[in-house]
Parts: structure tokens; sequence; C-alpha cells
């Protein structure tokens, strides 16, 4: 079965992560293959996360394609584990943040 909003077997999708801001200025880390599309999800609050429910409006801070699924996955990990200092630090310094999240995703 294709990975969630991977249109068939044959295409292998590109997994970004994606840190959004909340009106309480508290950071979300996420991993999506669409991230306007689970943007639009979160704010809709159907298929969002339980977190950003309320805690809107909500504004896209970072992303960044990382390969697959597992990648992903491993990134998002990691970065959910930062201080909200740290990442505040990272989204400051895009560039620095990319080649942080490609050193994560190439180990």
């Amino acid at each position: 079965m294709p990975e969630k909003g991977c249109p068939s077997f044959s295409v292998v999708c590109e997994w970004s992560i994606y840190l959004l801001r909340c009106s309480d200025d508290s950071l979300y880390t996420g991993i999506a293959t669409d991230v306007a599309r689970r943007l639009s999800e979160h704010e809709d609050g159907k298929l969002g996360a339980k977190y950003l429910r309320g805690r809107g409006p909500l504004t896209l801070v970072f992303q960044q394609a990382v390969g697959d699924r597992s990648r992903a996955s491993r990134v998002e990990h990691h970065i959910k584990r930062l201080s909200k200092q740290e990442k505040e630090a990272f989204v400051r310094s895009p560039d620095v943040f990319r080649s942080h999240i490609q050193a994560l995703a190439d180990s």
C-alpha cells in the first residue's frame, strides 16, 4: 500500500519535516508528504493534531524535504527532543537548521 498522500505504488514520496508556530508562540513539529495539505488539515481541525486545536492561527516557519518516511521520523523525533530555545535558534537561522537536519537524515 502506498504511503498516505502518495499517488501510487510506483511513486516514491519525498517526506518533509515542518515546524508550525501557534498563536501561543509554541512550536509544533511534524512530517508530511504534502506540507500544504497537512497544514490545511491542522487548520481544519478534523484530521489535524489534537495539540493544535484551539491554538490557531498557525504559521509555517520551517520546512525541508528529508527523504523517506523512516528518515523523516528520525529527524522529527530528534527535533521534538530539542528545547524551545534550541528550536527558536534554528528557526532564526534556517540555513544552519537545514545543515543540522541533513546531517541527521544522512546518519
